[in-house]
């Protein structure tokens, strides 16, 4: 039988999910319905991804860094004191856990478990738990609890733990007896509240006791104001990632467009001012600064992925595609070049524009001072730490449950998911098995393959991405005429039944961006990916603690010859600019590479697709004084050197690149 097809901008919410927790009254219903952690298995080169994590830095912190010591840890006291009890561990336990859960990992899952016991078993008789932090001002900071609440929910999402439950009522009952001007007041926290307040509407979700709502209302007041009109309370690039979100996630309960408004605004002001760049991120370096946002200005690693975690809590708050389209920009484009390829180091700041990632001092070219651009295990705090929840949280998300019973394919990706849909009669449930097999993003055909002990009817919602405006499906062979355009969504509702196959293509083509506020500079896309130029890179290794930054600590026996750093220097140039055709997209040739894609696409010798074009170099266009990429000049800009064929790659397969590119004239 034939699906009916629809479009929408959105899922409708006149019914909510029978299946899986979504928002309780008088919380404003979910679009999208996260999934239990478990029931989403990814594939292909997410899974790689994942894995190389599981085995590299992430898997391995708990020898290296002194944060992770179990030895006098005030995350493992009763009292809360010990030499280490700040946000280091709950960083790292966000991704780590995760994987560990996503993986079905042993080894991860006991050590998981060790720290999550430890945890709860401080809880101390007032409610309060983990490291008692004491700020100069002598009020006492919360920040690192909201990370631990983040760990503790994955953990029940994963397996449901009444202890959780139990741990998380008493201590915002503690967090209610606190005067305002005692709560909320450091730097930090005061930013990041919103992390807070989604916790109490995870709680309030399970357990509907009315006092969330009070303490929700109380988090929201003494937050740094999030609404303001034309600026932000900071402009610290992670703050920004992660807080931006806050007044959308109160909207939850006050239902206030303003609300909502406030978090697209907030969006979109940051990119007015500084995002005049391709990768989905913005200039930051530590904090965005007036006059510095050239494409060689950079985020922290940890502002990707927290933009990344934004982007997927919005898509389920508002239904609306851009947050996943521009999740999927960060994820293909930004965060794959801030890692080695074997996962095993990192670093600080990458740029859209970067063409030295060394141990020098770059400031005030970039904000900070000292070697944040090298690529090291020992080094950046919170980078370090954080770094390892961003592929575990996009995985979380690839499949999310609608409020129909059905389900959504949100981010595409190889991948399993095994979710209860039905519609009908009393939404009798029914498990079914949906596998999702595709090279996506660098290909655009995504097939999805139904399991079902029986037939049942539930919807399929498929997102349609921001750049492709002519997509086509095919049920069983059966095109279905699906009228959509960027931005919605194709719902086929059908009686599915085991071996029915979904067949969606999404034609990718090349496309020519402007930034016409940044030099008239240009970028070049295929489907999703961004290309950058082909630097040949050298790699030089280095010894981990020596070339770390200055705040870095590691363990007593942590040896830096088995967890080395880079300084990576191009070989060849990279002051290029682009020629560009009447018809800016006939610039480009695409080459596919032949046979199977790498399960690591991510970089140059294996990317499976790039680009050749005609460029100029530009002589003028060097290394400046502060040893970074040099500004970009204006576009166009006339050069008298000769024509030659360069080769373009995916901007996240690359570690040194060039992405935003000068049009050049004879």
């Amino acid at each position: 039988m034939a699906p009916t097809v629809t479009v929408v901008d959105r899922p409708a919410t006149v019914t909510r999910n029978a299946f899986y927790v979504s928002n309780a009254a008088p919380l404003q219903p979910d679009f999208f319905v996260k999934l239990p952690i478990g029931t989403i298995k990814p594939a292909g080169w997410l899974r790689e991804n994942l894995d190389r994590q599981a085995d590299g830095l992430a898997g391995h912190l708990g020898q290296i860094s002194i944060w992770l010591t179990k030895k006098n840890n005030a995350w493992l006291s009763k009292d809360g004191k010990g030499d280490y009890g700040w946000e280091e561990l709950p960083y790292w336990l966000k991704g780590y856990g995760d994987m560990a859960y996503i993986l079905n990992r042993p080894d991860m899952l006991t050590e998981t478990k060790v720290w999550l016991d430890g945890t709860m078993n401080s809880q101390r008789d007032n409610g309060d738990f983990g490291p008692v932090q004491v700020k100069e001002n002598g009020k006492r900071d919360l920040w690192a609890q909201m990370l631990m609440l983040f760990c503790l929910q994955s953990n029940y999402e994963y397996k449901a733990d009444p202890r959780i439950l139990n741990l998380m009522t008493k201590y915002f009952k503690w967090e209610m007896t606190l005067p305002d001007d005692q709560f909320l007041e450091d730097y930090w926290e005061k930013s990041r509240g919103g992390d807070n307040l989604y916790s109490v509407y995870w709680l309030y979700n399970r357990t509907k006791e009315p006092f969330l709502l009070d303490l929700a209302t109380k988090i929201d007041r003494n937050t740094a104001n999030w609404r303001q009109t034309d600026d932000l309370p900071n402009w610290h690039n992670v703050n920004i990632a992660q807080c931006f979100r806050e007044p959308a996630t109160y909207f939850l309960q006050s239902g206030n467009e303003a609300d909502l408004k406030a978090t697209y605004r907030n969006f979109n002001l940051v990119r007015e001012k500084y995002g005049q760049v391709p990768g989905g991120m913005w200039g930051g370096d530590e904090n965005s600064r007036p006059g510095y946002d050239d494409p060689r200005q950079a985020v922290e690693t940890c502002g990707m992925v927290e933009q990344m975690a934004s982007d997927e809590l919005l898509m389920r708050f508002t239904g609306d595609a851009m947050w996943a389209d521009n999740c999927e920009d960060v994820a293909f484009n930004t965060l794959p070049a801030a890692f080695m390829p074997d996962y095993r180091s990192l670093r600080y700041l990458t740029a859209p524009n970067m063409v030295v990632s060394d141990s020098k001092n770059h400031s005030p070219g970039i904000q900070n001072e000292g070697p944040f651009l090298m690529m090291n295990p020992f080094s950046s705090r919170c980078c370090q730490h954080n770094h390892s929840n961003g592929w575990a949280y996009y995985a979380e998300n690839l499949w999310l449950a609608t409020p129909d019973n059905g389900l959504a394919a949100v981010l595409y990706n190889a991948s399993t998911v095994t979710a209860k849909v039905g519609q009908g009669k009393g939404n009798t449930p029914q498990t079914v098995m949906l596998t999702q097999t595709t090279n996506y993003p660098f290909e655009g055909q995504v097939v999805i393959t139904m399991k079902a002990a029986k037939p049942v009817a539930f919807p399929l919602y498929l997102r349609v991405p921001v750049w492709c405006t002519n997509p086509t499906v095919r049920v069983n062979g059966e095109s279905v005429t699906a009228t959509a355009k960027p931005g919605q969504y194709i719902v086929l509702t059908n009686t599915w039944k085991s071996g029915d196959k979904i067949t969606l293509d999404l034609p990718m083509a090349v496309t020519v961006r402007t930034w016409d506020r940044n030099k008239n500079s240009v970028s070049v896309n295929y489907g999703p990916l961004t290309y950058s130029l082909k630097i040949d890179e050298k790699f030089q290794q280095e010894d981990s603690k020596k070339t770390a930054i200055g705040d870095s600590k590691w363990q007593p026996d942590a040896d830096p010859s088995k967890w080395p750093s880079y300084e990576i220097f191009p070989t060849s140039a990279w002051n290029y600019g682009l020629v560009m055709a009447a018809n800016p997209a006939q610039s480009f040739k695409v080459v596919k590479k032949p046979g199977p894609m790498s399960r690591f696409p991510f970089t140059p010798e294996t990317a499976p697709i790039t680009l050749r074009a005609k460029a100029r170099k530009i002589p003028g266009w060097t290394v400046d004084k502060y040893g970074l990429c040099g500004v970009l000049p204006q576009s166009p800009i006339a050069t008298t050197e000769p024509t030659e064929t360069v080769t373009l790659v995916p901007m996240g397969a690359t570690r040194l690149r060039i992405s935003a590119f000068p049009v050049v004239t004879k």
